[in-house]
């Protein structure tokens, strides 16, 4: 299997256990929080291109800042909208590390 596809695949396994968890409450919480934290960083290093960096990193701080927004508030949705949102950025937020800093180290290298 390709690098590529394990990123991919990653990626996939991170969304759909970010929902699905979000509904099971918070016993499962710190397993879950470390396996997307895990799945995050293999994002941040295979499924991200050169020319993608700079998008993903906006669309990157985009939901972290949808997910500190306390969406959680909403009545009716917001007990489901603010788990799923707390575990995407725990998801995003550890690739978004990873892809900062190797655009960080591209910038660097370049001159």
């Amino acid at each position: 299997m390709e690098l590529e596809t394990v990123g991919r695949y990653s990626f996939i396994v991170g969304v759909l256990l970010a929902i699905v968890t979000a509904f099971l409450g918070a016993e499962y919480s710190e397993a879950v929080a470390i396996i997307l934290v895990i799945l995050g960083i293999i994002i941040g290093f295979l499924n991200i291109t050169e020319k993608e960096v700079y998008n993903f990193l906006i669309a990157a701080i985009a939901l972290l800042l949808t997910g500190a927004a306390g969406l959680d508030k909403l009545p009716a949705v917001g007990q489901y909208i603010g788990p799923i949102l707390t575990n995407i950025s725990t998801l995003v937020a550890p690739a978004a590390v990873i892809v900062a800093l190797k655009a960080v180290y591209a910038l660097g290298k370049e001159r």
